[in-house]
């Protein structure tokens, strides 16, 4: 198997070369059948003898970017060859218009709850990608912290709202003491929107009990709830972070897909929502916002036969991601695409 490292060199090809891997890679992905010298003088305009078009693989298997089954004499696409693809010959294919019509139609639904926005545009990712989508929230730890309410619901009863710049907000329920008054409720909301206006949410997090250090014991009551329940108030959604999967019936349309045991894995691997949420936080992410991992560079061996596209989204100072995960053979130029529409709609009207 080819190594990650391996992948970070390519070769400056030919015009011959790269005309001949560009229509492999594009016929392989819509056929998923093996590609012959044979078919691509025949079917395509290459215009090249079958003799020739053979040399020119041979010489792109050389340098692993292509390779032949034991079954067929064509060629298929490596993961160096995929790269290769996807850096230099790949041009983004649109959407048409129904595909955008879909897509906009669960963010515009006036019926639909804002949570659940994120749900239903997972549903429709997967439903016309048809590969395994991913959608998660927004990641409220990066965003700049506004203020505070501590809103007393009983005796025993207070709810926590912590609300940031981008005009999203996280509301918790705690049980507190009897006997702590209103009046020092709100002394302490007064004292902790002082003190931790203008930070992150992680930034409170990791800082929270040395900035309430000097508070007057007679706050400390009500400060207890944060003291024992930081992690919980400022979660980093990093470490638990709310994931949303659609595809996962769409996907069995695709050939890999038509062994039992290779579906099985696939969807095993969702289940395992640690390894997605470290696989998508460490993604790098080029300058139009979007990550491409193929095969051998994905560092954990369940993801190793699989690519990820990736697309960040924001809402006001906070981001999420958008992502699909699917065979290599997967149609980048159009996932592309469709990742960076719904990363936009995203972004515009949520």
């Amino acid at each position: 198997m080819l190594k990650a490292e391996e992948l970070t060199y390519m070769e400056e090809l030919s015009y011959r070369e790269k005309v001949i891997l560009r229509c492999i890679i594009e016929e392989f992905i819509h056929s998923a059948v093996p590609i012959g010298s044979r078919f691509l003088s025949k079917s395509t305009d290459i215009n090249l003898s079958p003799a020739t078009i053979r040399n020119v693989m041979s010489d792109l298997e050389d340098l692993n970017y292509l390779t032949h089954t034991h079954t067929s004499a064509g060629r298929v696409p490596t993961d160096k060859g995929y790269r290769y693809f996807v850096n230099e010959l790949m041009e983004t294919e649109p959407l048409v218009q129904n595909e955008k019509d879909l897509l906009s139609s669960q963010i515009n639904d006036p019926d639909i709850v804002k949570d659940e926005v994120y749900k239903e545009v997972s549903r429709i990712l997967g439903r016309l990608s048809k590969e395994i989508s991913i959608v998660s929230q927004p990641y409220l730890s990066q965003g700049i912290f506004e203020k505070l309410e501590l809103i007393n619901l009983s005796t025993t009863k207070i709810l926590v709202v912590v609300s940031i710049k981008s005009g999203l907000m996280r509301t918790l329920l705690f049980d507190i003491e009897s006997g702590i008054t209103r009046e020092k409720m709100e002394k302490a909301t007064r004292i902790l929107n002082e003190k931790l206006g203008g930070l992150t949410l992680t930034e409170i997090r990791n800082t929270f009990t040395e900035r309430i250090r000097d508070i007057q014991s007679d706050s400390k009551g009500v400060l207890k709830v944060f003291i024992d329940s930081i992690d919980k108030i400022f979660q980093d959604e990093k470490e638990g972070m709310t994931l949303y999967i659609g595809g996962t019936t769409e996907i069995l349309s695709q050939p890999e897909f038509g062994d039992t045991q290779n579906y099985r894995n696939i969807i095993e691997l969702t289940d395992e929502k640690n390894i997605v949420v470290h696989v998508l936080n460490n993604m790098p992410v080029d300058v139009n916002g979007i990550s491409i991992s193929i095969g051998a560079e994905n560092k954990d061996e369940k993801l190793k036969n699989y690519s990820i596209i990736s697309s960040e989204y924001n809402i006001g100072d906070v981001k999420g991601r958008v992502a699909l995960i699917g065979p290599k053979r997967m149609n980048y130029s159009k996932m592309v695409s469709m990742l960076n529409f719904t990363s936009k709609i995203i972004t515009e009207k949520v």
